[in-house]
């Protein structure tokens, strides 16, 4: 089973060079501590920043060098800063290459929610459902279950959602999926140390099984 850090480390190898990527916030932001030095990747933070580097260590925090999620981080050589208007602009003229958000549920159509939990006190929905209508690709980083062991992978969420039909890939502490265009999540990889059998009780959406399922490589 993966923890957190391991969930960001197997994301950053769907990074490719070139690519502008926006990090969502929870475990998408440690997703910049394992991009290899010589790929050429600009992350972008939808507060204003292009050029985003790994988190400072400690120490030699800025307190007014920070992503979208209030984190203290660093600024790689050539990053520019700006107003989260044009941030937003980048965003929607589909200048992200890639997407990692954190979800609560997906669907088994690629439908996501993760922005409220109904009852409890939210500041706003936040820059979630720009990313999600505007991305090409979107890649979650989440917890295959939550606190009390029930599937986060759902036939359809029950939390309001954020978008829908716009997930291409999920990334667990337990396996690695695509969500297929007609529905389903398509077993890709087992973490390592988990079996099939613990995946398919994990999972309450339709989980598509071919062949033997590889152990991933992080």
């Amino acid at each position: 089973m993966l923890d957190k850090q391991g969930i960001a480390k197997r994301i950053a190898r769907e990074i490719k060079d070139g690519y502008y990527v926006n990090l969502g916030i929870g475990i998408p932001t440690l997703v910049a501590n394992y991009i290899p030095e010589t790929m050429d990747v600009v992350l972008q933070s939808e507060n204003g920043l292009l050029g985003m580097g790994p988190f400072p260590f400690e120490g030699e925090e800025d307190p007014d060098t920070i992503n979208a999620g209030k984190q203290t981080i660093t600024m790689l050589p050539g990053s520019s800063i700006f107003d989260s208007a044009m941030s937003f602009g980048m965003i929607r003229a589909k200048k992200v290459n890639l997407t990692i958000l954190g979800a609560m549920e997906v669907s088994e159509n690629g439908d996501i929610a993760n922005w409220k939990i109904p009852g409890k006190m939210v500041k706003g929905m936040g820059g979630a459902m720009d990313l999600v209508a505007s991305a090409e690709n979107i890649i979650v980083a989440m917890q295959h279950v939550n606190k009390a062991g029930e599937s986060k992978l759902l036939p359809e969420c029950t939390l309001p959602l954020t978008g829908i039909n716009c997930v291409k890939k999920i990334v667990t502490e337990l396996a690695v999926l695509d969500v297929l265009p007609g529905g389903g999540f398509k077993l890709l990889e087992r973490a390592p140390g988990i079996s099939v059998e613990e995946i398919i009780n994990a999972t309450a959406g339709k989980l598509i099984i071919e062949g033997d399922v590889p152990e991933m490589v992080i």
